[in-house]
């Protein structure tokens, strides 16, 4: 009979998360502990984050900080987490940053540090950590990398986040790359595309609901339990036959949007 615990379950497991201390990263830390993480390694860049979020989630969080724009620091987050664990079940690559300019006056430092934190810093810290992986990794149990996109990887947007588009349709491209690598190795690669979920980065989901919610499908954002659900399927059992794959959790906005605005009504009225 199947077992749905066992099937859902990350009983053991031991994971990173970036960016956990907020947003999106804190709402999948929070479904991989009810899920039965072992230990859940969180890293940000702001340390007072970090700490908050170790205090209000426990003892099985541990914080990190690093700004993982910079190698030394994609290094040094590598090299603590051997130093601490002989193997890395899951990794979860959700730090991201978004900038918006005017297309006339984008800057270089926007460009890069979107374009780092986005795409560089998910290839190589997946890289730093590969012998982690692979040493939790069998056919029977796969390690499991989860990328973070966006559905503004999937489509375009109306604000001017240049590089934060090209970044995430970038990661959905380098996730099936890597997938096509890594599953030798009993590592299996996927991606997230959320929608709207309220947080710092989306500051229009968290303080102006009412207005966003009418642009979605489904007709609300994104809570905690969509995001988390979605991450442990991909990282548990659920998820061991799917590979490469980008699923966006947006309330239906890529895939059931009719995007009729301004068409004839067939009926005339």
């Amino acid at each position: 009979m199947m077992d749905l615990k066992s099937l859902f379950g990350l009983e053991g497991r031991i994971a990173l998360v970036t960016g956990g201390s907020r947003g999106i990263g804190k709402m999948i830390v929070e479904g991989l502990l009810e899920a039965g993480c072992a230990r859940v390694y969180i890293a940000a860049r702001k340390k007072e984050q970090v700490d908050a979020t170790v205090q209000e989630l426990g003892d099985s969080v541990v914080g990190l900080v690093a700004d993982l724009t910079q190698m030394d620091d994609i290094q040094r987050i590598a090299d603590e987490i051997a130093s601490r664990e002989d193997k890395l079940d899951l990794l979860v690559n959700n730090a991201g940053a978004a900038w918006g300019e005017a297309f006339d006056k984008f800057t270089e430092a926007g460009w890069d540090r979107t374009m780092d934190l986005n795409v560089k810093a998910p290839f190589f810290l997946t890289q730093k950590l590969h012998g982690l992986l692979k040493a939790a990794a069998s056919p029977q149990r796969p390690a499991k990398v989860l990328m973070i996109a966006s559905i503004d990887g999937m489509k375009i947007n109306p604000w001017p986040t240049y590089p934060y588009q090209a970044s995430k349709s970038g990661l959905i491209q380098l996730t099936k790359r890597m997938a096509a690598e890594l599953i030798n190795d009993n590592i299996v690669v996927n991606g997230i595309g959320p929608g709207a979920f309220p947080s710092d980065m989306n500051r229009a989901a968290r303080d102006n609901e009412g207005a966003v919610k009418k642009g979605i499908p489904s007709q609300r954002i994104g809570v905690t339990e969509d995001m988390a659900g979605g991450a442990i399927y991909l990282l548990s059992r659920a998820g061991d036959y799917v590979v490469g794959t980008t699923i966006p959790i947006d309330g239906g906005i890529v895939n059931a949007n009719l995007g009729i605005g301004g068409m004839v009504d067939p009926s005339g009225k």
